[in-house]
């Protein structure tokens, strides 16, 4: 029980009137109390029930059972932190006083067990909750619209030799003779082909058109078949791998190159790329697939150091983004045996993958499925929630949406306890001992925007929506570089940027752009709903 409950009534009565005081004026309205007395009020019960854990004077140190601290909310997140608070504070159960989490805590171990919270509409002002996601939206929009997709259409394109410059560096210095990667050109007809889809702007169309013949141009093997994984500035060969990874991008951006188009040539270029993965990658024996092969697609040793999968003969981020790949081809392709397929990669996904145990996603494999790897990556965790549930949607078996939603749900709540600092960011890896990875990169800020609101719309759980605001929060705060524009590739765990390049082989506008467009989506949806302050709001078509 929170040790909230043990207060005197007087204390408790003392401390939830400092809440709701905050939450009238959040509404507008005039509070008798103070601010300086709302911190002299709540302090002097936090150093009457906990002497030991109160950090100031002034100083506040209630926080949700997840950890996050009441004092560190951004004003574009406090709207949604006091209507959580005020939920909770109905059932006098929903405040924790919290100690920091231990750096070194084994993941899982940081945090209290987090409250349950009524899944039921906040009873609120809806016009005042539809103005805080107004906001957002307004927000993530103007970033996608304003920032990244300019960034990429003023800066990157090689006007000379064709295709992108493969590296560019936080202060926009062109390094012309880095090599680049088919993963940068697919992750680039992908964003802008999505974002033509949605805005119908000609310079986005022009883009994607520049990477799909960039793609098809300087990575197609014409006699293997296959897209080679990178090539030297000049447009040579230079790494002729045929990484699986890199294959399922390609399927990716050309399905989606083929939505935006109507065009027949994309689309068959997608399901030649299928049939190879098919023919040469697919393990018809244990299920799932393989990670590389030589150029002849003759399937290279575990001894060789991988791309993706580092001491394994399977990976967790390959399957991922094959499934995610499959699912956008089987929109407009609507083969059987595709279907069947990805009916079979999401078994492998949610039965082999994934761990039901703590609701993590294992890394590494052997070709029997052996785990080979005790760490977790939260945000591919946050990542595959969202996905995982997309895939199900493709596919269109009611029973395998019921159960997805359930799982997106309570890997989004492991990942809120377990992998957010309290800044709000994301950090990047845990295992058995604890934190083993505390850099925040650029993508995993992204991933948990996206999925912490799918989980709120899932869910109804204002955590979640708290979650998802926090995240854009921080990605305002320390993700997005207001001087030169995009977003910095890794930060450390006090949000020191440690990277030196803003695009490179795998630093993309594919997680930043996907999510400022998926969110435009689904916030767009929520206001759109009766009571946008409820959740359990559709996901919008896609």
């Amino acid at each position: 029980m929170s040790e909230f409950l043990i207060a005197s009534r007087r204390e408790r009565k003392r401390t939830v009137f400092c809440f709701l005081g905050a939450i009238a004026r959040s509404h507008g309205r005039i509070s008798r109390l103070t601010v300086k007395q709302q911190a002299r009020d709540s302090a002097t019960v936090n150093r009457e029930m906990h002497p030991a854990r109160f950090h100031g004077r002034n100083q506040p140190c209630f926080a949700f059972a997840d950890g996050r601290n009441f004092a560190t909310i951004s004003p574009g997140t406090m709207k949604p932190t006091l209507l959580a608070f005020a939920s909770a504070l109905q059932g006098a159960a929903g405040l924790c006083a919290v100690e920091q989490p231990s750096p070194g805590a084994p993941a899982g171990a940081s945090n209290p067990a987090p409250v349950a919270v009524s899944s039921s509409p906040l009873t609120t002002d809806s016009t005042a909750d539809a103005a805080v996601l107004r906001a957002s939206l307004a927000s993530i929009e103007a970033e996608l619209r304003n920032d990244i997709l300019p960034f990429w259409l003023k800066h990157t394109r090689d006007r000379e030799r064709g295709g992108f410059y493969g590296e560019i560096t936080n202060d926009l210095v062109v390094k012309r003779n880095a090599p680049r990667g088919s993963l940068l050109t697919a992750r680039i007809l992908w964003t802008f082909s999505a974002a033509y889809r949605q805005y119908k702007d000609p310079a986005c169309l022009e883009m994607a058109r520049w990477a799909y013949d960039d793609l098809l141009a300087k990575f197609w093997d014409n006699d293997q078949g296959g897209l080679y994984w990178s090539i030297k500035a000049n447009g040579t060969p230079l790494d002729t791998r045929k990484v699986i990874y890199g294959q399922a991008f390609g399927i990716y951006a050309l399905a989606e190159y083929h939505r935006a188009t109507g065009e027949r040539a994309p689309l068959d270029r997608a399901i030649a790329l299928y049939r190879i993965i098919e023919s040469h990658g697919h393990d018809a024996a244990q299920h799932g697939y393989f990670e590389e092969f030589d150029r002849e697609w003759k399937r290279l040793s575990n001894s060789r150091r991988s791309i993706v999968s580092t001491v394994g003969a399977k990976s967790q981020n390959t399957h991922l983004h094959v499934m995610e790949a499959y699912a956008n081809l089987l929109r407009v392709w609507p083969d059987p045996e595709l279907r069947a397929n990805l009916n079979d990669l999401v078994d492998v996904m949610v039965t082999r993958i994934l761990n039901p145990a703590n609701h993590h996603l294992r890394l590494f494999f052997a070709d029997d499925w052996t785990p080979r790897s005790d760490e977790i990556s939260f945000g591919h965790d946050i990542e595959f929630s969202w996905l995982l549930l997309e895939t199900a949607e493709v596919l269109g078996d009611q029973d395998r949406i019921a159960r997805t939603r359930t799982t997106a749900v309570e890997v989004a709540r492991t990942i809120l306890a377990e992998g957010v600092d309290a800044d709000g960011g994301m950090l990047s890896e845990a295992g058995p001992k604890g934190l083993t990875n505390t850099n925040k990169e650029w993508w995993q800020q992204a991933e948990a925007v996206t999925g912490f609101f799918n989980a709120y719309q899932l869910s109804g759980d204002p955590r979640f929506l708290q979650a998802s605001l926090r995240s854009w929060d921080f990605i305002e705060k320390h993700v997005i570089d207001r001087k030169h524009g995009e977003w910095y590739n890794l930060l450390a765990r006090d949000c020191t940027v440690l990277s030196s390049d803003k695009v490179s082989l795998w630093k993309c506008p594919y997680h930043d752009g996907r999510t400022c467009m998926e969110m435009v989506q689904r916030l767009n949806t929520v206001l759109a709903s009766p009571h946008p302050e409820s959740a359990s709001a559709a996901a919008p078509a896609k």
